[in-house]
């Protein structure tokens, strides 16, 4: 691998860890902590929290029409999800066991925990749990395509993309053949492992 990649791979893991320790101050600042992922905040901070929460029929009163009018719309959403939701379970169930390709943890994209805010009604409490799961469970299907396609056809685009998957940077040049069939075995065998930013994909 270029060693100007190698390079740039070590400033971004850098930068994830220091943006995670940012994250840390932070809630420090808003003086709450984490217990096995559930969130405790301090006794002060909870009443603080109520005092701001909007009454459920205030809540409804002044809401637009056309939020009102449109919420079925967005919830219709939730069956197509739970059928997607079920799908990804059987698809690495099944098709990532034969490969012996890692699943995807779904408990590390699917996070539900914003209903533990006490300034939330009810309603944005249920709107914050639909969000949470929605936006996880399509995370975690763009993480099971990313495995895929790192199993079947990991070679970068000649074009550049968007807001690349996580699987991405292992994947050939577009245009190296030679590796591509020389390694494609031993990036296969690789994603099992831990990522180093260090190391080459191959």
């Amino acid at each position: 691998m270029n060693e100007r990649i190698h390079e740039l791979r070590q400033r971004i893991s850098q930068l994830q860890n220091e943006l995670e320790e940012e994250f840390e101050q932070r809630r420090a600042t808003f003086r709450y902590h984490l217990e096995a992922r559930k969130v405790r905040f301090e006794q002060q901070v909870i009443e603080t929290h109520r005092q701001l929460k909007t009454s459920l029929w205030r809540f409804i009163i002044h809401a637009r029409l056309r939020d009102l009018a449109l919420a079925p719309v967005i919830y219709a959403m939730l069956l197509p999800l739970l059928l997607l939701d079920l799908m990804l379970f059987l698809y690495q169930a099944i098709y990532f066991r034969a490969y012996a390709i890692p699943r995807a943890k779904r408990s590390d994209y699917i996070v539900i925990d914003r209903h533990q805010l006490a300034y939330l009604n009810a309603i944005e409490k249920l709107n914050c749990i639909y969000c949470g799961y929605a936006n996880g469970l399509f995370a975690l299907a763009r993480e099971v395509a990313a495995r895929t396609e790192r199993h079947w056809c990991p070679i970068k685009h000649a074009q550049r993309i968007k807001d690349p998957h996580s699987q991405y940077p292992h994947f050939f040049d577009y245009g190296d053949g030679e590796n591509y069939r020389q390694q494609r075995t031993k990036l296969r065998q690789r994603m099992a492992q831990p990522e180093d930013p260090e190391r080459p994909p191959w």
